[in-house]
């Protein structure tokens, strides 16, 4: 059995090179209950044990009701394998105060010298090998009878962990450059490569999120799985800043509230980490503690025996409570900090937008920057500012969604639930407004021109305001955005709602990461084959991530060392896939802002939205002016909305003029457009006599389709009745 417990841990050790720094430690800071009615508890248990000198140091504080001479048993597990069994006579060994053990409070606080043959079984890398999954348990049994009558156990940790402060902040910088770095790729004019680059970026924040998401759940998770998860809570907003923690203490204290005491009281309390359970006790003990009261903040007396004198307190923390504690927040402030989080990243965007803007003015003002460039962010720098507030709110919904339902269940203060209240379903509506707006120009493009990518794609001010919610899909899946945010809300629910039953949480899991990705596979929603491709492999994930999560719970009852194993899994597949996803999207991104035409590497889309992006730059060439003929624009209306003017939410212009322009501009005259055309050059001369324009060429190449600008239809910018379809049909599945 040792042979085989050293060889899985050496295979451990080469799959995980990066590690925390700690060499030569053992410790556990939490002792809890392993059986019911046990008679021996603690509320301080602080013992660390240094292999190279060999020194156990040892500070318990505890209350024992056991009576009469023991042994001791001493039974060590790692990775759910029995690994180390020893019997201790405590007469025979020397252990003050445990021959006999009496009623009375015991404070020990000492140390000793490990023999150096008990040393030689500890193998080597039990020191190395990061998130250790292993306990101890101490079963003190009658002599007389051999009955057990109390039993501890306590989590042991070498100090070193797969959780990095580095990994996350980096993995951060990586997601917040690629969404920068598709804005700025926009603002140079490559539309194609920053849709790309977006919808690569939020998939992969998406992404991160699920992994948050596993990690906030109330499933008993393998050490290195907890781990790992913790890596990427930076992206629901647990951030631990020092004075975010004082201004979410005093917040609630001012509105009423009693914020909680677990760190602050570390020195007298023994806080344990819910980890998988081994026996049969920890499932009652788990039931037990699922039925006290929060206002206790889960501090659970871990006294058993029989004259309940102890008033100690273990406090166990799992689900969101245990994100909170190893990220060093307070329980009663984790919902504020995620708040203060959110609205501190808007603010900081709202200040960058600006910051760019004057810059960019006194760049071109100064003849540092040609004024062609970033001018159309310039132009509309408003408008593209509201689009990128809406796009804060798409990502910051999966946090809120989580954040603000569970502090429902906690009611911090009167004032904290209201604030949950007001900002989630402002969120709620602000997205449902984003995605009936989107639906109903789509079916307004579709019913007038038989196709949804022109409305969506031709108006720049909708493209700018609503285009985050559907540019990284295709134009026949305008609506996937709907279906896409219930999957984030349903799953949001279950996270912040069921924190009492990791198994439901789960179970629910499975089902929905299922039939996400069903969903996907069948209607490949997104733009192409690649973003396809890219967004399915996450869903593939997520949904294994989602089975491995209902083994953590133990609902098969497998032996521990299958559940130990699958958490080494879990933690080296998703690692590798991380890995992968960042390094496309920092390629992307770096490509993106550094090549000179980017838009070279990615294929025109299927569904023609290229030919119906509008520009308020000049038209330099005359392929730019024949396309804004095609669209039925005219210089003189250049630029004109397609959107309702009396819609307030849609950003429409007040002005008459202009709503006049633009509906002339959407539905105008076939010979206006035609008579304020510019010269075209002899490649693209038509017949004079029969008044016809010559189609494009990327159009002729199509298939030879009639040209929808023949006089012989009598002025309709759309082919009629039964005339060979628009181009601008082909490609958007309308064929």
């Amino acid at each position: 059995m040792r042979f085989t417990f050293a060889a899985f841990l050496s295979a451990l050790l080469a799959l995980t090179p990066f590690v925390a720094a700690s060499s030569g430690i053992l410790q556990s800071r939490s002792l809890a209950q392993c059986q019911q009615n046990s008679s021996f508890s603690a509320s301080l248990f602080d013992v660390l044990f240094t292999a190279d000198d060999g020194i156990l140091d040892f500070n318990i504080t505890g209350v024992s009701t056991v009576q009469g001479n023991v042994t001791i048993e001493l039974v060590v597990f790692a990775y759910g394998l029995k690994a180390y069994t020893k019997t201790i006579d405590p007469c025979q060994s020397d252990l003050e105060g445990l021959c006999p053990m009496q009623q009375a409070p015991l404070n020990i606080k000492s140390n000793t010298q490990v023999p150096a043959d008990a040393l030689r079984q500890i193998p080597g890398i039990t020191y190395t090998v990061p998130d250790l999954d292993a306990k101890v348990q101490v079963y003190f049994n009658l002599t007389s009878t051999g009955q057990s009558v109390a039993c501890v156990e306590a989590e042991l940790s070498n100090g070193k962990t797969v959780y990095q402060s580095a990994v996350g902040w980096s993995i951060a910088c990586v997601s917040g450059l690629a969404l920068l770095a598709s804005a700025v790729t926009a603002g140079l004019g490559h539309s194609n490569t920053a849709a790309h680059v977006a919808a690569n970026a939020m998939a992969l924040f998406g992404y991160f999120q699920a992994q948050a998401f596993i990690g906030m759940t109330a499933v008993s998770l393998p050490p290195i799985v907890s781990a790992w998860t913790q890596n990427f809570q930076w992206s629901m907003g647990i951030i631990r800043l020092g004075f975010l923690q004082d201004i979410a203490t005093w917040y609630q204290r001012a509105t009423g509230g009693t914020p909680s005491t677990v760190l602050s009281n570390l020195s007298q309390t023994s806080v344990q980490v819910q980890k998988r359970s081994i026996d049969a006790y920890s499932h009652a003990m788990e039931a037990a503690i699922s039925n006290l009261k929060r206002s206790v903040l889960g501090a659970r007396s871990n006294a058993g025996g029989p004259s309940n004198t102890d008033s100690s307190n273990t406090v166990i923390v799992k689900g969101i409570d245990r994100v909170g504690f190893r990220a060093g927040i307070e329980e009663s402030n984790i919902f504020m900090t995620g708040y203060m989080i959110f609205i501190a990243f808007v603010m900081f965007t709202i200040i960058g937008v600006l910051l760019f803007k004057g810059v960019c003015e006194l760049l071109t003002r100064a003849g540092r920057m040609k004024g062609d460039k970033f001018k159309d962010f310039r132009n509309g720098w408003t408008t593209v500012l509201k689009g990128i507030m809406f796009r804060i709110v798409l990502i910051g919904f999966p946090q809120m969604v989580v954040l603000c339902f569970w502090e429902f269940t906690q009611r911090d203060s009167g004032a904290i639930v209201v604030l949950a209240v007001f900002t989630i379903f402002a969120m709620l509506s602000i997205l449902a407004w984003a995605a009936s707006k989107v639906i109903r120009l789509a079916r307004r493009s579709i019913s007038m021109h038989k196709n949804p990518a022109y409305i969506l794609y031709s108006d720049p001010v909708s493209l700018n305001k609503w285009g985050f919610l559907y540019v990284q899909f295709k134009a026949t899946a305008y609506f996937w955005v709907v279906p896409a945010l219930i999957y984030i809300l349903i799953k949001g629910l279950f996270v912040a709602l069921v924190q009492s039953s990791g198994i439901i949480q789960a179970i629910a899991f499975v089902v929905i990461e299922a039939l996400y990705l069903i969903a996907v596979c069948v209607m490949r929603p997104y733009m192409d084959k690649k973003t396809n491709g890219f967004n399915i492999s996450i869903c593939v994930i997520n949904f294994l991530s989602s089975i491995f999560l209902l083994v953590f719970t133990e609902i098969f009852n497998q032996p521990g060392i299958v559940t130990g194993a699958m958490g080494v899994i879990f933690f080296v597949y998703n690692a590798a896939f991380s890995l992968i996803l960042l390094i496309i999207v920092l390629v992307a991104s770096i490509i993106a802002v550094f090549a000179k035409n980017p838009d070279t590497r990615y294929q025109p889309m299927r569904d023609d939205r290229g030919s119906f992006i509008k520009s308020s730059n000049n038209l330099n060439t005359e392929l730019d002016a024949l396309g804004a003929t095609a669209r039925g624009e005219s210089r003189h209306h250049k630029g004109a909305r397609i959107e309702d003017d009396d819609d307030s939410w849609s950003g429409a212009s007040g002005d008459p003029k202009h709503g006049m322009q633009g509906q002339t501009a959407y539905m105008g005259s076939h010979n206006n457009s035609y008579s304020d055309a510019p010269p075209r050059s002899p490649g693209f001369q038509s017949d004079a006599a029969s008044g016809r324009h010559a189609a494009p060429p990327s159009f002729q190449s199509r298939g030879g389709t009639a040209s929808p600008y023949d006089n012989s239809r009598n002025g309709s910018f759309r082919g009629q009745g039964n005339a060979a379809p628009s181009p601008w049909q082909r490609g958007a599945g309308y064929d």
